[in-house]
């Protein structure tokens, strides 16, 4: 009989957005699934996500071309294996949500697209403007309803559990300590297959459009356990995010800007045109970098998307719920602008995976956000990331399938003999504070050398800090989100330095220029 310490089951799944669910649901009727997520499980970056999911569905366009803007946006670094993979899957992973019953939107000609920047077509399927949250709804439901999925809400993880911390020679992943926020006590699931889908790193920038979740758990852990991780200097800022004093991280769809939009200064200048031929449609990092360049050069706050052209009606239609949390909060979009700020968004690169999804240690895979699969390059293409966590979702499901059946070994209990409750939690918050800041401050849209060097110096002073904290006292939500920040944080400012030129989403004011030939960078732990 097993102790109470310790859970069993055939795979364990870390995150509960769109690549998490997807995979789960695939091996549902097949494998005992653990879906593990550390607030509820309909708290994820999918719910947020507002425009839609990109894939050829209409004649008029083509793979070729899906392909050739996923290309154009990644500056030289997608891998044009993976993009081929991803993007000649659409149609199929549209259809595998549509038989869950996703309901997207439809006109008279049968289900609407529109377009977002960097798309040369219409092929962005969506339900009005809150995709991921009629589709993170509609899985959540099935997940909840199967008989083999256990969910595991409120609980986070501490670390994973390897072959190498067990003293073994084959280093698999067998499982992670996982704490129960409400026991508030940690506890040991086992299994052969574990999947990280946790998301990204959103939060360690001070403004961001991620969830309160996203602190880089799951590439963090995966850097301790010993995976690589790849190209993580590339973090997408929306250029889009309500500057509103009551409203956090409300996240303007480029949808908007896809239908039409204007950005324009306070006095109502339209700017983009003089920044880039595409002007609002062009790719998210150039719109970025051109309201950063115009904030800073006006001294403002904020600017301003300009919607009041398209009338209220088509307004009320195809952004209801941009439309009512505005009016909500006293803007009328019809009548006047919205006032937007770029925000950090979407981590591009992630933990180093192949086209199975499968990490450099066997047993373990990554998907969605935490992973780096080579489809996002230097610069995420507009809604090709939910493309991503369903395509990828399958392949694992095909790969974990095959595999022969493992029996874990005997996994020891978490060890708390030598720690104490914390004395000072007030040390957790004020670094989290400051490292936030500072990284928006120095690792943010535009960066220089000495920017870089001064963030690093305050990380290996967190680190420290940390290190001792969580050597000394009782794990607990907070330390072990600070923990996995200040260790993403220090992978984003590492690989930062290591790129001599600007390239896609990183900006450098000392290395402007492209150099020749496009490389990834690729960090290793035995490199340290």
């Amino acid at each position: 009989m097993a102790l109470e310490y310790l859970k069993r089951f055939d795979v364990l799944v870390f995150g509960s957005g769109l690549a998490g669910q997807a995979v789960a649901l695939r091996l549902a009727d097949t494998h005992r699934v653990a879906l593990v997520t550390k607030r509820a499980i309909d708290d994820s970056a999918t719910a947020r996500a507002q425009g839609g999911i990109a894939a050829v569905l209409d004649d008029a366009d083509s793979i070729e071309a899906h392909i050739q803007d996923t290309l154009t946006a990644g500056a030289g670094l997608c891998d044009p294996v993976a993009t081929r993979f991803v993007v000649e899957h659409g149609r199929e992973a549209i259809e595998w949500l549509i038989d869950q019953g996703v309901p997207f939107t439809r006109d008279e000609s049968g289900y609407h697209l529109t377009r977002e920047g960097g798309h040369s077509h219409r092929r962005v399927i969506h339900v009005a403007d809150a995709t991921g949250a009629a589709v993170q709804q509609t899985l959540t439901d099935k997940v909840r309803r199967h008989a083999n999925i256990t969910v595991l809400e409120r609980h986070i993880v501490v670390d994973l559990i390897t072959g190498k911390k067990l003293g073994l020679k084959d280093n698999r992943c067998w499982g992670a300590y996982v704490l129960d926020l409400d026991g508030d006590r940690v506890v040991t699931l086992a299994a052969a297959n574990t999947v990280i889908a946790t998301g990204g790193t959103g939060k360690v920038y001070l403004y961001t459009t991620s969830p309160d979740t996203a602190t880089g758990d799951g590439i963090a852990m995966a850097w301790r356990a010993g995976c690589q991780v790849e190209n993580m200097e590339f973090i997408q800022f929306h250029p889009t995010c309500l500057y509103h004093p009551n409203a956090k991280s409300f996240l303007i769809t480029e949808a908007m800007r896809g239908e039409g939009g204007i950005l324009r200064l306070k006095d109502g200048t339209r700017f983009m045109p003089s920044h880039d031929p595409r002007a609002e449609l062009a790719p998210r990092d150039i719109v970025a970098r051109a309201i950063d360049f115009e904030m800073k050069r006006h001294g403002l706050d904020c600017v301003f998307l300009d919607m009041t052209h398209k009338g209220e009606g088509f307004l009320r239609e195809h952004f209801p719920n941009i439309y009512a949390r505005c009016k909500e909060l006293g803007i009328d979009i019809a009548k006047e602008p919205i006032p937007v700020v770029p925000a950090a968004h979407y981590t591009c690169g992630g933990i180093k995976v192949d086209q199975r999804a499968r990490t450099g240690i066997p047993g373990l895979y990554a998907l969605g956000e935490a992973a780096c699969t080579g489809l996002h390059g230097a610069n995420r293409l507009a809604s090709n990331s939910l493309l991503e966590c369903i395509v990828y979702a399958e392949a694992a499901a095909a790969d974990i399938k095959i595999q022969q059946p493992a029996e874990p070994p005997r996994l020891p209990r978490w060890d708390e003999s030598r720690v104490t409750d914390a004395d000072e939690e007030v040390v957790i918050s004020h670094n989290w504070d400051e490292l936030r800041r500072f990284m928006w401050d120095y690792v943010g849209i535009v960066r220089t050398t000495k920017r870089l060097e001064r963030a690093m110096n305050r990380i290996r002073l967190l680190e420290r800090e940390i290190d001792d904290y969580y050597a000394n006292f009782r794990v607990s939500n907070d330390l072990i989100e600070l923990r996995n920040l200040v260790q993403t944080a220090h992978l984003i400012v590492r690989s930062a330095r290591r790129r001599k030129e600007s390239r896609g989403l990183h900006y450098s004011r000392d290395f402007p220029d492209l150099l020749p030939k496009a490389r990834s960078t690729v960090l290793s732990p035995s490199s340290n």
